[in-house]
């Protein structure tokens, strides 16, 4: 199984193969409350790492997801299109929102590892 990475806009990343599944982290979907609302991005659009890929609307906020790493969406999870409270229940399982064909994987390496994040979000 392949490890989560996390980004400081509290993404989580599992890259596999080469493609790499994106959602939020639990602390971001806590952060935010009770989500209403996800707008996922369209297969084959092409990301650069940092470019903002989806939105999460909760009853407090809206907030960008961001691409962790650049390449072409392959995949958006249309289950939180329907329901998007499973974004609350399983942020960090079934509740991920696109899958990207990895343009560059090396950028893998400068995420924060499940430990640092944990680190970082202490210090919050």
């Amino acid at each position: 199984m392949a490890e989560l990475r996390f980004t400081e806009s509290h993404e989580w990343v599992k890259a596999d193969n080469g493609v790499a599944t994106v959602g939020i982290t639990r602390y971001a979907a806590d952060q935010l409350g009770d989500v209403v609302y996800v707008e996922l991005p369209q297969s084959g659009k092409q990301l650069k790492r940092g470019d903002e890929a989806a939105v999460v609307e909760s009853v407090k906020a809206a907030s960008e997801i961001y691409a962790p790493v650049a390449g072409e969406v392959i995949e958006s999870n249309g289950a939180l299109s329907g329901n998007p409270a499973k974004v609350n229940a399983d942020p960090e399982g079934g509740a991920w929102f696109f899958r990207i064909r990895i343009g560059d994987t090396p950028a893998l390496d400068t995420l924060m590892t499940k430990d640092q994040y944990t680190e970082f979000v202490k210090k919050l």
